[in-house]
C-alpha cells in the first residue's frame, strides 16, 4: 500500500505523542518507514534530547544535522534529525539578528540556558520551528525536499502546550521576530497538513491520558490524527471459551481429558491439578481481554481512527520496526 492510499492523504507533518512507556519513539520510527515506503523521502525528528531514534535504529548518537538512517520498503529513504535547542537558538540568532558568532559567546556564559529556562515557551518555539522549516523547505526545483516529516514529540501530558507555541510566547514577545516566527510555526502546526497521532496501550491510565490529550488539542484548535494501540496481544482462545471462563463455567473434566489426550498428564501432581491451574490462567486471560475490550470502547469515543500494532515477540529491533511499518501500511495508517 502506498502513502496515497492511506487515511492521511494531504498530511505532511505527523506528530507522534503518547504517555511514557507506550512505545512512542518506536511507533514514530515505524511510521517514518511506512510513510517512506514506495520511494518517498521522509524526515524523522526528535526534540527531547534522549537519542531515542539512534537507539531504536541501533545507531551511534545522532549529531544536529539531517542524515540518512534507513531505506524503507520499495526504496524510500528515512532521514533523521535530533534537534539540539542550543544549536537551534544559534540558528535563530543568525537568521533574525545576524548574531551567530555572538550567540556562541553567549552560550559559554549560559545565557542560552538562562533564556530557555525563564521562557520555556521559547525552547518549544525553537525546536518546533526547526521541524516546521523542514516541512516547508523546497529544493532548487521548487519541490518539497521531504514528502513527509514525522515528529517524535513530548509525552501526551505536555503535547498541547508544546504545539500551541503562539500562546506560549505571548507574554514573551507581542511583536517582532520572535512573535512572527511563532505565528509561522503555529500556521504549520494548526494546518490541515498536520496530524497529531497518539500512542497508547490497552490500559486504563494511558487510555485516559490519550482521551484527555485529544480533548486538550481540540480545545486549542490543533489537528488530531489517529490512535496507535501498541503492544497488542491477540486473544489466544475462542470467544465462547473466554466467556465461559469469565463466568467461572469452564469444564474441568473436559480440560482434564484434553490434557490426557495431548499427553500432558502430570504424574507428580495429577492431571486434575494441572487442569485447575490451567483453568485459572484461562480465567486471568479472559479477564484481561474483557478489560482491553472496555479500553477499546473508551478509545472509540474519541471518534479517531485506531490502528493496532502487535507485541513484538523478539523485542524492538530493526526487523521489528519494519514489521510494524508493514502493519501500518496494511491498516491504512501510512
Amino acid at each position: 500500500m502506498s502513502a496515497r492510499d492511506s487515511d492521511w492523504d494531504g498530511v505532511r507533518l505527523h506528530v507522534v505523542t503518547g504517555k511514557g512507556g507506550t512505545g512512542k519513539t518506536t511507533v514514530a520510527a515505524s511510521l517514518a518507514l511506512a510513510l517512506a515506503s514506495g520511494g518517498r523521502k521522509v524526515l524523522l525528528v526528535e526534540v527531547e534530547g534522549r537519542q531515542g531514534i539512534a537507539q531504536v535504529f541501533d545507531l551511534p548518537p545522532l549529531p544536529y544535522e539531517e542524515r540518512k538512517i534507513a531505506v524503507a520498503p520499495g526504496g524510500g529513504d528515512v532521514f533523521a534529525l535530533a534537534v539540539d535547542p542550543e544549536e537551534a537558538m544559534l540558528e535563530y540568532l543568525e537568521m533574525f539578528y545576524g548574531m551567530r558568532r555572538a550567540g556562541r559567546a553567549l552560550t559559554k556564559i549560559g545565557v542560552v540556558d538562562f533564556a530557555t529556562t525563564i521562557a520555556p515557551g521559547l525552547r518549544d518555539v525553537l525546536v518546533t520551528g526547526k521541524t516546521s522549516e523542514a516541512v516547508r523547505r523546497r529544493g532548487a526545483d521548487g519541490r518539497r525536499v521531504y514528502d513527509a516529516v514525522v515528529l517524535d514529540a513530548p509525552p501526551t501530558g505536555r503535547i498541547a502546550r508544546f504545539l500551541n507555541v503562539t500562546s506560549e510566547v505571548a507574554g514573551l514577545a507581542r511583536m517582532g521576530p520572535i512573535k512572527n516566527h511563532a505565528d509561522l510555526v503555529r500556521g504549520v502546526m494548526a494546518s490541515p497538513e498536520t496530524a497529531v497521532h497518539f500512542v497508547t496501550l490497552l490500559e486504563e491510565m494511558p487510555v485516559q491520558e490519550t482521551l484527555d490529550g485529544v480533548a486538550e488539542l481540540r480545545g486549542a484548535g490543533l489537528p488530531t490524527g489517529g490512535i496507535f494501540v501498541n503492544m497488542v496481544r491477540p486473544a489466544l482462545l475462542p470467544e465462547a471459551t473466554l466467556e465461559a471462563a469469565r463466568r467461572g463455567r469452564l469444564d474441568l473434566g473436559e480440560l482434564t481429558l484434553g490434557l490426557k489426550a495431548a499427553g500432558l498428564a502430570d504424574l507428580a501432581t495429577g492431571t486434575a491439578a494441572v487442569a485447575e491451574a490451567l483453568a485459572l490462567e484461562v480465567a486471568e486471560h479472559a479477564a484481561r481481554t474483557e478489560l482491553e475490550r472496555g479500553e477499546r470502547e473508551s478509545l472509540s469515543s474519541s471518534g479517531l481512527p485506531q490502528y493496532e500494532l502487535g507485541l513484538l515477540a523478539d523485542g524492538v529491533d530493526l526487523a521489528g520496526l519494519y514489521e510494524l511499518a508493514e502493519s501500518m501500511c496494511e491498516q491504512g495508517a501510512a
